[in-house]
């Protein structure tokens, strides 16, 4: 089933289409990730959904409500992350839980309950006295997490959830949000990062100067694409040479990358090891290493889009739209 169907959706700023006439739906119970670069729209995406900002065109519906007439109904039903954190720096982690619980209609005695509780899950409970301002960057993710889940919401939108924390902290965002997930929560992320999208979402979007080009199941994407196959094979000396040649000697074969000591060999038919081994033997060469290639995540989303996208042991934070 449908909890979120949108359909001919644009915003525009000025002479600028940050989104533009984009389709599509979230079932319940799925992760539903957007990917795409910085400046892609996704952030605009995610602020239409929610109410932020009005819809230049298009109709948004949420759980059987309309995106535009009811959204403060909707407002109810949904948890937002957003890429910069909302929350309070004068306040503590546990005063900024219990005022966010108090907007979202909890009494005294279950605001302080859920943020003890949400404190503990989200490794928080020892700085829960602490300034917000004096928390670091991953522990001002987290209790932004927390807040946005305080009301035990139906559908949660996570505006890029890793950007510009550390390895750790990222590892641990995304076990919360596969817990969240497990717990029977919908939730939307958007990201830039390969690895958020792999490991998170069951269906994504490829979201590129303000189009979607392609949607799809993780696993549909990932696929091997018939007569598609990639051999890597690392020597201990430079293989350059000798890689020139393989495409005469072995017809059907192509060079698609060439380094001093590593190439990629790619063939619409298996690639047998043993020929390979020996001319490169006779050609002087020790193989050190051959392995087939399986495609990522990251080549897929290149080879549809033609745009490269970022790592996350990269992370920086920055401001997108």
């Amino acid at each position: 089933m449908d909890i979120i169907s949108v359909s001919n959706l644009s915003k525009q700023f000025g002479d600028f289409k940050a989104v533009d006439n984009i389709s599509f739906t979230v079932k319940k119970g799925e992760i539903f990730g957007f990917l795409g670069p910085n400046g892609a729209g996704k952030t605009t995406t995610i602020n239409m959904l929610i109410g932020l900002m009005k819809p230049g065109t298009g109709a948004i519906k949420i759980a059987g409500y309309c995106g535009i007439r009811k959204i403060k109904k909707i407002q109810e039903i949904i948890g937002v992350v957003p890429d910069e954190s909302n929350l309070y720096d004068d306040l503590s982690g546990y005063e900024n839980l219990v005022f966010v619980a108090s907007l979202y209609g909890l009494d005294k005695k279950n605001s302080h309950e859920k943020a003890i509780s949400l404190l503990a899950t989200f490794d928080l409970l020892e700085a829960k006295d602490r300034l917000f301002k004096a928390y670091s960057k991953g522990m001002k993710r987290k209790l932004t997490m927390a807040a946005g889940i305080i009301h035990d919401p139906e559908i949660l939108f996570l505006d890029e959830p890793t950007t510009g924390i550390d390895v750790m902290s990222a590892r641990k965002i995304r076990e919360m949000i596969k817990d969240l997930n497990r717990q029977g929560t919908t939730i939307f992320l958007t990201t830039h990062y390969i690895e958020d999208a792999q490991r998170l979402c069951d269906r994504i979007g490829f979201i590129v100067a303000g189009k979607i080009v392609a949607i799809d199941r993780l696993d549909s994407l990932m696929a091997q694409p018939p007569g598609e196959n990639i051999m890597e094979i690392t020597s201990e000396s430079d293989l350059a040479v000798a890689a020139t040649k393989i495409p005469m000697i072995f017809p059907g074969m192509e060079i698609v990358q060439a380094g001093h000591k590593s190439i990629r060999i790619k063939a619409p038919f298996e690639i047998e090891l043993l020929p390979l081994l020996e001319y490169f033997a006779v050609q002087g060469h020790k193989i050190k290493e051959a392995r087939l290639v399986a495609r990522t995540l990251e080549d897929v989303f290149v080879q549809i889009t033609g745009t490269a996208l970022s790592n996350p042991s990269n992370n920086q934070g920055g401001k997108r739209k």
